[in-house]
């Protein structure tokens, strides 16, 4: 970890359209400190490099049932495999963002303060408001870090939609795709069964990835071995990420 006084170096990625067998890079990108280190409590007990990710999770009224009820087991089952890894349980940091409407149903915490939410699927698909809450919440932890002298990995956003919004979600595209070519952060959209796979196309630069049927129990398996990768490598390091073909549909 390389640190000099008054700048933090970490490095930070070009995104690139990946496939199942291609990994992100992280290239460096330096920032300075604007707050002493380590002078938050929560870095002080844990001073580790955080790794986060939001969930950005659809529930309106067509994630009624059965979808819904899945996607509430998944994340329960994604806590539980995060805490079994002892340094996935001190990087990662998990935060949850529903819309139908919008809202934050967690914000960032560590696997063991993380308290899996049980979602209720109602209202409308309020995409493109989501994706903003949710890169706020990104951009407000990204600042917390700096200003507590903790390096960071690029932070993930994990989508689970139909696809089928109701709101404008045009400029919301526009502005993770502009992030992800800045190496901002990594966007990752899954859609669900039945999902308009072309919309979730527009929404980032990586392509969407399908979800076989109710699979998303293995869909956070994978997030959950995916994001212990990471917290595991060095800032800096190519990352090899598991197999998708447990969950991912071949159409």
């Amino acid at each position: 970890m390389e640190c000099a006084l008054g700048l933090y170096s970490r490095k930070d990625p070009r995104a690139r359209v990946m496939s199942e067998t291609e990994y992100p890079v992280f290239d460096e990108e330096e920032f300075e400190f604007s707050g002493s280190l380590f002078e938050d409590v929560e870095f002080i007990d844990n001073p580790e490099p955080r790794c986060p990710c939001v969930l950005l999770v659809d529930t309106s009224h067509s994630m009624i049932g059965p979808a819904i009820q899945a996607i509430n087991k998944g994340v329960r089952h994604f806590r539980k495999e995060l805490l079994k890894d002892e340094l996935a349980a001190k990087r990662v940091e998990v935060a949850v963002v529903a819309f139908g409407p919008t809202r934050i149903e967690s914000h960032f915490e560590n696997p063991e303060d993380f308290n899996p939410p049980e979602m209720q699927a109602d209202g409308e698909a309020t995409l493109g408001e989501a994706i903003e809450l949710a890169v706020q919440l990104v951009s407000d932890r990204k600042d917390t870090y700096k200003e507590a002298g903790v390096q960071y990995y690029r932070p993930w956003v994990i989508l689970i939609s139909d696809g089928r919004p109701c709101d404008d979600w045009e400029s919301s595209a526009e502005l993770i795709r502009g992030l992800e070519n800045d190496g901002a952060l990594a966007f990752w959209t899954i859609g669900t069964s039945g999902a308009d796979m072309d919309l979730l196309s527009l929404l980032s630069i990586r392509d969407p990835f399908r979800l076989e049927g109710l699979r998303f129990r293995d869909l956070f398996a994978w997030l959950s071995q995916s994001l212990q990768a990471v917290s595991y490598s060095r800032v800096g390091e190519e990352v090899e990420l598991p197999s998708m073909a447990s969950w991912v549909s071949t159409y």
